[in-house]
């Protein structure tokens, strides 16, 4: 991030950004040495995928509900994996579990893969993944999905609800990336660019792969996409200071 931050703006120095890079990391850390909109040019929207609340067939758990029950019940909170402390797994785990009145224990990893398998062997009750991430372990049958941050269902996975239809609206959002450049990248090369890569994601194959693994695009121009960003570090910015990750 730095060292395209610091490169020329001569459109040949980009980076693949997303909500952490943008909007997380930076709200968490004032001192992490770049700032999202003062020191790169946000060219675009890529993809993003909806974080998916999964947990092991053992729990005999199939819907959300039975979960939130299960977790009341228990005497002790749910263990659950992310990909880390500030992921937007973990926020948005937080973020539902205030929601649901329930108490939950965070185990972060330095990925999704590692927490997955935890997930899988029966170390941990549920993880707060991204829908990518655990696409292949869900189709295999090894987890049980029971809700993802989606708005609207997802014509691939049509059997697994919103937290919005099953009366979370709050609960919200994507894991999603992005393109960066230098800023004062010249207004020609950053519109050029958006619109490729809004070509790009509208090529059928393109997205027939990227709806297999869960991934959703949408277009944004840079502008939409500046203010896009602006509001996604609005929202997370109570969250983050809820769960005391400020200055972390």
């Amino acid at each position: 991030m730095t060292s395209v931050a610091n490169s020329a703006p001569d459109g040949y120095n980009f980076v693949i950004t997303n909500v952490s890079l943008l909007t997380l990391a930076p709200t968490s850390n004032p001192k992490l040495g770049y700032d999202p909109l003062r020191d790169l040019v946000n060219i675009g929207y890529i993809a993003g995928s909806p974080m998916v609340f999964s947990v092991h067939p053992s729990t005999g758990i199939k819907t959300l509900a039975e979960f939130v029950a299960y977790a009341k019940k228990s005497d002790k909170p749910l263990t659950y994996s992310s990909s880390g402390v500030g992921s937007n797994g973990h926020l948005v785990a937080e973020s539902f579990a205030q929601q649901a009145g329930i108490k939950i224990e965070h185990v972060p990893y330095k990925g999704a893969a590692q927490g997955l398998l935890d997930l899988v062997g029966g170390h941990i009750v549920f993880s707060s993944q991204t829908l990518t991430s655990s696409a292949s372990q869900i189709r295999g049958g090894a987890i049980i999905p029971i809700a993802h941050t989606n708005a609207e269902r997802i014509a691939d996975y049509p059997d697994v609800p919103t937290f919005k239809e099953l009366g979370y609206p709050d609960v919200v959002s994507t894991t999603w990336f992005s393109l960066s450049g230098p800023a004062g990248l010249p207004n020609e090369i950053v519109q050029k660019v958006n619109r490729e890569i809004a070509n790009a994601m509208a090529k059928p194959e393109v997205q027939r792969r990227l709806r297999e693994d869960g991934l959703l695009t949408q277009t944004l121009s840079p502008a939409d996409f500046r203010s896009f960003i602006q509001a996604e570090t609005a929202r997370w910015r109570p969250v983050i200071e809820r769960v005391g990750l400020v200055g972390k």
